[in-house]
């Protein structure tokens, strides 16, 4: 099928199922879930740059494109894309999988784009430099 979306060709950073307590008052996946999750996707692929803790510092961009359904799989894509003396910024790409209830269960669709920037820290939650490749 033509302009078919698949699931990008690499490991996901985090994959999980919304459930029911997800839901905003109109039973989507509220918005605020799926960036919690975006972040904490960033912040692994960061952490695992910085070989260490790194705190998120800001959110430079989140745009949603389709709604998240309860029981959609949620696939969450990070990658580090700039890398500074301390912080790291991270491309998160959010893809499902259209669970059994939807009209077309299997269905991949891209839900979510975000970039997030992160600093890494040392044991006293103060900055650190980020060490090389």
């Amino acid at each position: 099928m033509a302009g078919e979306i698949t699931l990008p060709n690499r490991h996901a950073t985090l994959r999980l199922v919304p459930m029911p307590k997800d839901t905003n008052a109109a039973g989507d996946i509220f918005g605020g879930w799926i960036m919690s999750q975006a972040d904490i996707a960033g912040s692994i692929a960061a952490s695992r740059r910085a070989k260490g803790r790194t705190a998120t510092v800001a959110v430079n961009a989140f745009s949603f494109k389709a709604p998240v359904y309860v029981n959609d799989v949620v696939s969450f894509y990070a990658e580090v894309v700039k890398v500074g003396t301390t912080s790291l910024t991270v491309n998160v790409e959010v893809y499902v999988e259209r669970g059994l209830r939807s009209p077309k269960p299997g269905e991949v669709v891209k839900v979510t784009e975000a970039v997030l920037t992160y600093v890494a820290v040392d044991e006293n939650r103060q900055k650190r430099s980020v060490p090389p490749v």
